[in-house]
């Protein structure tokens, strides 16, 4: 069996794969100091991640992914990761990562250190020290400034081809025969970079069908981001016209940028988002007794609630909520609210031969898991 965690880090993400074979993959991390406090519902993910490790007899991840550089996405991660390009984030029980995982905006980003956070700072130079060495770094999209930027610091991008994927291929180090699970990646496209003059970074984030197959039985995990309808609906397009529908397939998916509305249409709506024709598309493309889970804080329905500027969105929840209904969905989760909104725990899902299964923990810190009794995503096909 595999596992698939989502930690309540509030308005941000982090997410992690466990597979049977024992290699972990983290995706992003957010990790706040109100956490600290055992009486904060954000959970303390630095020492929630240590104690997992500690279990497992580890102290690296094989893959660290950043989706993309935004805060809610690295907060204070420099100070949990080992680094490789400098002695000062090195040793001190720092975790390791054994291949670091990053669009190619992470490293072409121009902007002064002033106009950026510290923490996307010291991630650039570790990806570019990476892609410079020549190991321990996968690179998604390879646009004209990328093959600019290596030949400036004396490198081709023939020399580096074995560290770059691009969208429309399968991430490098996995795949079903050896491991039960396969990236697909949807985004970033080349031109999310060269097509823009200031690279911007939801647009240039990675996104990935992940395939789980396990004696016949497959199960689509839709990692999105922080991604809006536009570049959803290119994904769409392409995946179409190269007759990929099937890499639209989805039986959990985590919601785009914390339940923005953005992610669905032009238009927040009254009460629903109204999604675009191409976005109800991809939403019916949930398979029965699926899930959708929302990493954000909890999403109010009141009066406030429907007055947000910022994300979560009720009216995207509305109309999440009434596509799921459509496809006979299973649940909708947010992370912040599970089990409760004042002790919220990770929320796992077990994928195994038997489908997709929630696991859930009977409160904060108790060791048992207990299973919930749910009909299992997959198993009508």
């Amino acid at each position: 069996m595999h596992k698939v965690i989502f930690y309540p880090v509030g308005n941000g993400d982090t997410s992690q794969i466990i597979l049977e074979n024992g290699k972990r993959l983290l995706f992003d991390f957010r990790h706040q100091l109100q956490g600290e406090n055992e009486d904060h519902p954000v959970i303390d993910l630095k020492a929630q991640l240590y104690k997992e490790l500690a279990e497992a007899n580890r102290d690296y991840f094989d893959v660290v992914a950043f989706t993309h550089g935004d805060k809610d996405h690295i907060d204070r991660s420099i100070e949990f990761f080992e680094l490789l390009h400098a002695d000062k984030y090195q040793g001190e029980g720092r975790v390791k990562i054994r291949e670091l995982w990053v669009p190619a905006a992470m490293i072409l980003e121009t902007a002064t250190n002033g106009e950026q956070s510290n923490d996307f700072v010291i991630w650039r130079q570790e990806a570019r020290y990476r892609l410079k060495q020549g190991k321990g770094i996968q690179v998604f999209s390879r646009p004209d400034k990328l093959k600019a930027w290596l030949e400036e610091n004396g490198m081709t991008l023939e020399s580096r081809s074995h560290l770059i994927t691009d969208a429309g291929t399968l991430a490098k180090g996995f795949s079903i025969q050896n491991d039960e699970v396969e990236f697909f990646c949807h985004s970033p496209f080349s031109i999310h970079v060269d097509g823009q003059e200031d690279i911007q970074r939801n647009e240039a984030s990675l996104i990935f069908q992940i395939r789980f197959e396990i004696q016949g039985m497959q199960l689509n995990y839709m990692a999105i981001g922080d991604s809006q309808y536009n570049v959803l609906e290119d994904i769409i397009d392409i995946s179409k016209y190269h007759d990929r529908g099937h890499r639209l397939d989805w039986d959990l998916l985590n919601i785009p940028h914390h339940c923005s509305w953005k992610a669905l249409g032009p238009e927040k709506g009254e009460v629903e988002t109204i999604p675009t024709d191409k976005i109800k598309e991809l939403l019916l493309h949930g398979q029965s007794n699926a899930y959708l889970v929302s990493s954000s804080n909890v999403i109010e329905n009141t009066e406030e609630g429907y007055s947000r500027d910022q994300p979560p969105h009720i009216q995207a929840k509305n109309t999440y909520k009434k596509y799921l209904s459509e496809i006979s969905g299973y649940g909708f989760l947010v992370t912040m609210e599970e089990p409760n909104t004042i002790s919220p725990e990770p929320l796992v899902f077990e994928v195994s031969a038997y489908g997709l299964r929630r696991l859930a923990k009977a409160s904060r810190g108790a060791a048992a898991i207990i299973s919930t009794p749910a009909p299992r995503a997959g198993s009508g096909r």
